[in-house]
């Protein structure tokens, strides 16, 4: 009995189909780079002044290209109590929610105000950051992956 010869099959797909580049969660929560700048330590007087406030300067950097819907909440808080030992609590003054749309490979930088009532160590990198393809309709904006602890010292002169 003879063996039926094979047949070597080849499969393609046209050029021109296109195929939905759906980013995975891991590309939406890198969709924006953040970082902090501010002075390392900051001297006030708080016997003139119990308030004492320092610019902090929050740069934005949309890592991709397309354009992107961010929206940043400065109402987080650190709660656990290791935390605020280490860290005392401080406010962030004026505007608590901001919502823009950065271009691809815009970087946007965002002028911001801490406000502290003592001396101490304090973990400035509680804002966080959501973003979203702005093409896509989704209900809620990926969390943006948080950098490191952004410490500063505050000193009584």
């Amino acid at each position: 009995q003879e063996l039926p010869e094979m047949i070597l099959l080849k499969f393609f797909r046209p050029e021109n189909t296109p195929v939905p580049a759906r980013p995975t969660p891991e590309q939406l929560s890198n969709l924006i780079k953040t970082s902090l700048h501010y002075p390392e330590s900051f001297n006030h007087s708080f016997h003139q002044k119990s308030l004492c406030l320092v610019p902090v300067t929050l740069l934005l950097s949309n890592c991709s290209q397309a354009v992107v819907d961010v929206m940043i909440d400065l109402r987080h808080k650190t709660t656990s109590p290791e935390a605020l030992e280490v860290h005392g609590s401080f406010t962030w003054l004026g505007q608590t929610q901001y919502k823009l749309q950065l271009k691809s490979q815009e970087v946007y930088s965002l002028q911001l105000k801490a406000c502290f009532v003592h001396t101490g160590v304090y973990n400035l990198g509680t804002p966080r950051v959501f973003a979203k393809l702005a093409d896509q309709v989704t209900l809620f904006e990926t969390s943006q992956q948080n950098s490191m602890p952004a410490l500063i010292i505050i000193n009584n002169i």
